[in-house]
């Protein structure tokens, strides 16, 4: 939800018009994606049925570079929301850069508790 926030309020501005915010989005609906994605093979227990998937360590890496890409998108947003651009986006970019940086914590303790897991399945 929070990652859907952050690509729908650069959506509705003119963010085409500076590249620094195409890069969000596409950090943004790519990991949205993926993540939805994941959360329908997990809710539907489809990783149960390919257990030649190594899925503690899919859920590492994919935790682990959305916490590194996110973390360089909302450090590219917030530092490219300025007033003097554009005034009637000002307020959605600068939601977008806080929920930027709300997503990047949950991806950062997302991979540590992915870490963990497979760190567990890895000493056994």
């Amino acid at each position: 939800v929070l990652g859907l926030l952050v690509w729908t309020l650069i959506a509705g501005t003119e963010y085409f018009l500076y590249p620094a915010f195409g890069w969000v989005m596409f950090v943004a609906v790519f990991y949205w994606v993926l993540t939805v994605f994941f959360l329908i093979i997990y809710m539907t227990m489809t990783y149960t049925r390919i257990p030649q998937v190594p899925w503690t360590t899919v859920g590492l890496c994919f935790n682990g570079s959305a916490f590194i890409l996110y973390l360089i998108a909302a450090i590219v947003d917030a530092s490219s929301v300025t007033k003097e651009l554009d005034s009637h986006n000002y307020n959605s970019w600068a939601a977008s850069s806080f929920f930027a940086f709300v997503v990047t914590t949950c991806y950062a303790g997302n991979a540590y508790f992915s870490f963990i897991s497979w760190r567990s399945r890895t000493l056994q």
